[in-house]
């Protein structure tokens, strides 16, 4: 229905930074919050942050100053910045549309997901 690409992972050090890119297929991207969730081996995947169409955020404890969400309107692409990344933040990365306002918490997704990209975080 919405569907994604994501892209811009990689292997770091800890304290490194990456970034994040997360584009649409045949929709306006610009027109939809989106989410950012991530699952680690062994883990069920969580919520990690979201932005409205508007670029209200939301985020998760864990990650919560030192990962950035962002959106470029004339580039239709929604962004995840990290920064101090940390052994704990290794998993696989997605992105996904969100179905309703960005509020105290993130909406649900509609349930469409890209194929990921993964972090690894290690020394």
């Amino acid at each position: 229905q919405f569907p994604v690409v994501e892209s811009g992972g990689g292997s770091v050090r800890p304290g490194g930074s990456l970034r994040l890119s997360c584009a649409a297929s045949g929709f306006t991207l610009n027109r939809y919050a989106v989410g950012w969730f991530r699952q680690a081996p062994g883990k069920e995947r969580e919520e990690v942050s979201c932005i409205s169409s508007g670029g209200a955020t939301n985020y998760a404890t864990s990650v919560k100053g030192r990962f950035s969400v962002s959106r470029d309107y004339t580039k239709d692409a929604v962004y995840l910045q990290m920064n101090s990344l940390r052994t704990e933040d290794t998993a696989a990365y997605y992105c996904t549309v969100l179905n309703g306002p960005v509020r105290d918490t993130c909406p649900p997704s509609f349930g469409t997901w890209g194929q990921g990209t993964q972090v690894t975080v290690s020394s």
